[in-house]
């Protein structure tokens, strides 16, 4: 991210003929919110005059506390690519204030600035390289979308059985636009389903990025008649898509994952972090993985985790570590999905890891084997354990751990939950199709 000042950002919209200014934030749940203003409004939005009503946004206050204030991060800014007849539009992300001057405890950026801030005082900073996966669909003669597709193709695959390989193309050319290193892009392993990776940076900035991406992609899909969706798992019986988080700490500049002496180059910081990354995976997961359909990918057979293990061989544990050494040391954390809420996501793993750090949780030894194939008796004999099987019980574990709540903190922490219960509520109670399937004739 290039560290611009309010006065660069006033000379970038003069230089750049901006005529309208996005001013966005996410809600608890990661949605992304936005409140346009004219340019003749950006010195009152850059000083923090911009009020809003926090009430109509989810999770964030009861209608008694409702003015809150917008504080636009001048490194956030960027113009969009795309044309409008009344001049260039940009954005700015934001941070959320309240009425008394304070920043705001339910403001998921907030919370991760918190976590990083904790880093900090230990010396670390941490870098995330996510690797978003998303399905492209098409839409009805109404416009709404569905699960259809042409898309026939695997992974890798090239045109022309890559349907969608001109949206994503667009999607790449737009995301450079921005701002956005592209690494590489390809379609996935499931029809219709593809991955675009940006290169890693610091926490605050990824989670923006991830956001931003997000927005980026669906919006380009629309203009391409698609519909592009980060759902976990839209169709039964092929892959769902993921949000692998590659994670590393530097410190006074190196990457504090790598020791050339010690055995596969890992140093202790890493396998305390591995430590802390595990035994608070449960809590993690809740967070990471925050709805309903999220426990329909964590499923065994799809490549997505379901075990609490790491190794740095194979793909089928929660924790995989790839092989470069040296400043690329990493480790890739498999289970998020592109649902979550970024900002709160890398919190809790920021957290976790530090956790591990500070007490010195080593993690159990690495798992080479392919844990889809041992048994229930082989898992239980390696101590191996599962991640929940259903939000209901993710919450559950999600309450037990003192970690990651003071991470969310309470007022994060209480409308999460809330807000999560009622949609499990919600949908045990309803009478889904498999149900008609299977029991409507037989009883």
């Amino acid at each position: 991210m290039s560290k611009l000042t309010n006065d660069d950002v006033r000379k970038l919209v003069q230089d750049l003929n901006v005529k309208f200014i996005r001013l966005q934030f996410t809600d608890i749940f990661g949605v992304l919110k936005n409140v346009a203003i004219t340019v003749d409004q950006l010195d009152k939005a850059l000083d923090g005059e911009l009020m809003f009503d926090g009430s109509s946004i989810e999770g964030f206050v009861r209608i008694e506390e409702s003015d809150m204030y917008l504080l636009p991060d001048p490194s956030t800014f960027v113009v969009f690519p795309w044309k409008s007849q009344e001049g260039a539009v940009a954005r700015l992300i934001c941070d959320i204030y309240g009425s008394d001057g304070k920043p705001f405890s339910g403001d998921p950026r907030n919370v991760l600035r918190r976590a990083v801030d904790e880093a900090a005082q230990y010396g670390y900073e941490m870098f995330v390289g996510p690797e978003a996966e998303f399905f492209l669909f098409h839409v009805d003669e109404n416009g709404k979308p569905t699960t259809n597709t042409h898309d026939r193709a695997g992974y890798f695959d090239m045109t022309p059985v890559d349907l969608g390989e001109n949206a994503r193309r667009d999607m790449v050319v737009t995301l450079q636009k921005m701002g956005f290193e592209v690494e590489a892009s390809h379609h996935e392993v499931a029809p219709a389903q593809h991955e675009i990776d940006f290169k890693y940076s610091n926490a605050l900035d990824v989670a923006d990025m991830v956001v931003t991406f997000k927005f980026v992609v669906r919006t380009i899909a629309q203009r391409h008649g698609l519909h592009a969706t980060f759902m976990p798992k839209p169709i039964f019986g092929i892959a769902g898509s993921g949000m692998h988080l590659n994670q590393s700490l530097n410190k006074n500049g190196e990457n504090a994952f790598y020791d050339p002496k010690a055995e596969n180059g890992l140093s202790q910081c890493c396998l305390n972090y591995i430590g802390g990354i595990l035994s608070h995976s449960k809590a993690i997961t809740t967070i990471a993985n925050p709805n309903v359909n999220s426990y329909k990918r964590l499923v065994s057979g799809y490549e997505a985790p379901v075990y609490i293990a790491w190794s740095s061989r194979n793909r089928s544990p929660l924790v995989r570590v790839p092989a470069k050494r040296g400043a690329s040391t990493r480790i890739e954390l498999r289970s998020p999905d592109p649902s979550c809420n970024p900002y709160l996501a890398l919190a809790a793993c920021l957290r976790a890891g530090l956790d591990g750090i500070k007490n010195g949780i080593q993690p159990p030894p690495s798992c080479d084997r392919n844990i889809y194939e041992l048994t229930g008796d082989e898992r239980a004999d390696l101590g191996i354990d599962n991640l929940p099987q259903n939000i209901d019980e993710a919450l559950r574990d999600l309450s037990k751990d003192e970690i990651i709540k003071d991470t969310l903190g309470d007022h994060v922490l209480e409308r999460f939950i809330e807000a999560k219960k009622i949609e499990w509520d919600r949908y045990r109670m309803q009478v889904h199709q498999w149900e008609l399937d299977e029991y409507l004739t037989k009883f």
